[in-house]
């Protein structure tokens, strides 16, 4: 099968795409694009990849499932589009590095910048319904996501694994933190923010992490 990835993730990942799963996948994705909108638009499913290459990513920040509105996913957990007004979460984790960093609130919420840095921003379903958020759950994109944790938790060292809330978690929970930095709160969510994802200097946490092994710091 044919997926348009970045070149060092299809090596890695080229065992998932001939598995029976990823083709009924597939045919569902292609279905639900060819009949619904479906967002984000098909040439971004997989941004998060295309721009972080598997021997550049440093940081992995977990989401769930991309925005459902117009103009807003576009293939990275959390970002938004150049323009589009912040969702509460994404400016709850602008608030906290605020905070954490006294960095100035940005003018975008296009995370892109982060991802070109070595952030891998992966959700763990890779599209969804316009308006219907979850839709796309439990159609197999989650296999392919803890898949490629996987791989990147196996086949790397010192890697920064960024888990906000309990979804995350519980994807995340065989990451050996011996190996890894895993750093866990609640979610940015206005629901669970004030449970203590404020607060969590998660931003200078990593940087901290990276400096002492005497890599490239994330400039969040």
């Amino acid at each position: 099968m044919s997926v348009k990835i970045e070149p060092s993730w299809n090596e890695h990942l080229k065992d998932e795409f001939e598995k029976p799963y990823f083709t009924n996948l597939t045919n569902f994705v292609r279905q639900e694009y060819a009949s619904t909108t479906v967002y984000p638009p098909g040439s971004q499913i997989f941004n998060a990849f295309d721009n972080c290459p598997f021997d550049d990513v440093e940081v992995v920040i977990l989401g769930q499932d991309p925005y459902h509105e117009p103009r807003q996913a576009h293939g990275l957990c959390f970002s938004v589009q150049d323009g589009v007004p912040f969702p509460p979460s994404l400016l709850n984790i602008f608030k906290e590095i605020h905070a954490d960093l006294g960095k100035p609130m940005p003018t975008s919420g296009d995370l892109s910048r982060w991802a070109r840095q070595g952030v891998l921003l992966l959700n763990a379903t890779l599209t969804v319904r316009a308006h219907q958020a979850g839709s796309h759950q439990n159609k197999g994109w989650e296999t392919f996501t803890d898949a490629v944790i996987h791989r990147l938790a196996e086949q790397r060292d010192g890697l920064v694994f960024i888990l906000w809330g309990a979804y995350a978690q519980k994807k995340g929970a065989f990451i050996n933190p011996q190996k890894h930095l895993v750093l866990k709160s609640p979610h940015p969510s206005p629901l669970s923010a004030h449970r203590g994802f404020f607060g969590n200097h998660h931003f200078s946490l990593a940087n901290d992490y990276l400096r002492k092994q005497g890599k490239r710091e994330i400039d969040w």
